[in-house]
């Protein structure tokens, strides 16, 4: 695998275009001050009327415009609202409006991967998916560093999308710590079954599970808030710096054998097994189509979820655990 550093990017590209960020949540924003402090001066904002977000863009010294202005005006687009309103945006708003070979830029791959959006065909599609959260992007961007940055180019209608996609990622500081060509069904799938299978999903549902576990047998809620929530931070910072096998050093005897005979408990054929089927969903597009009509029906699950989340007793401890952290 190749890894490609400032040195491989002309960031003269980007910044000799005009360019609508649309959306100004959490990469919205951070993007749009990046492309700017890296030179690009010819920015605007987009969003619709009433937006929460028009006053903090302007705040910062953006022009703010409709996505359909925005569209006939720019030369690279960059859509960086919730995946599941993005087909609407382009069919009712951008398609007609993009100029003829202009450019799209997407922060995931869901949209183009499953067909929520098929793009004219004489537009630049292009990926660029810096590796962490818009706040990490820019705070990484201020201290003179960058994130890890995927980029692909899926439509090359002017021959030089794949250099505009690096050049518009290392305008976002990703060529400082390394931007890595992919694809967007591989950028898509693979962080739709991260999301459900490993990271968002599991893992908060094993710390519940555990915490639920230990309380039912009698423990107190502070001991077991402290076991299964609280030390997950020191797992993931070992395991940044060291790895799995690093991390596994790091820990006691005691630790290091419980885990060996526990963790095949827990992850195991069947675990596999469901795994593997979760991955069969995102990659059929059955997950894409549930999140669209999840979002068309007002997201009742979503909100069921987040509310039952937030009554979990766990929820109690931890605002009081927090309160002894802030002293």
């Amino acid at each position: 695998m190749t890894i490609y550093r400032d040195a491989d990017a002309d960031l003269a590209l980007i910044q000799a275009k005009k360019v609508a960020v649309i959306g100004y949540g959490n990469q919205g924003r951070a993007q749009a001050l990046n492309l700017r402090d890296s030179g690009v001066h010819d920015i605007r904002v987009a969003l619709q009327p009433g937006s929460t977000r028009i006053v903090q863009a302007r705040t910062d010294g953006f022009q703010v415009f409709a996505p359909a202005e925005a569209a006939v005006w720019a030369d690279v687009v960059a859509i960086l609202i919730p995946d599941e309103y993005q087909g609407d945006l382009y069919t009712q708003e951008l398609h007609d409006r993009l100029k003829p070979g202009a450019a799209l830029i997407f922060a995931h791959g869901l949209a183009i991967r499953f067909d929520l959006i098929v793009p004219r065909a004489d537009l630049d599609i292009l990926l660029v998916a810096p590796k962490g959260p818009g706040t990490a992007l820019r705070d990484d961007y201020l201290a003179g560093s960058g994130l890890i940055t995927l980029f692909a180019a899926h439509q090359n209608a002017s021959g030089q999308a794949r250099a505009l996609a690096l050049s518009y990622a290392a305008a976002l500081g990703g060529g400082r710590k390394g931007m890595i060509e992919t694809t967007f069904a591989e950028e898509c799938e693979a962080d739709l079954f991260n999301e459900q299978a490993v990271l968002w999903g599991a893992i908060p549902e094993l710390i519940l599970a555990g915490y639920d576990t230990l309380t039912e047998a009698g423990f107190s809620p502070e001991i077991a808030y402290f076991e299964c929530l609280t030390e997950v931070k020191l797992l993931a910072d070992l395991l940044v710096a060291r790895g799995i096998a690093g991390m596994r050093e790091a820990i006691s005897n005691t630790a290091e054998y419980g885990a060996m005979t526990g963790g095949l408990r827990i992850v195991n054929d069947g675990t596999r097994a469901e795994m593997r089927r979760i991955l069969a969903e995102v990659q059929d597009g059955g997950f894409a189509r549930a999140l669209v009509a999840e979002a068309k029906a007002g997201y009742p699950r979503l909100k069921a979820a987040r509310a039952a989340s937030a009554r979990h007793p766990l929820e109690k401890i931890a605002e009081t655990m927090r309160a002894l952290d802030n002293r």
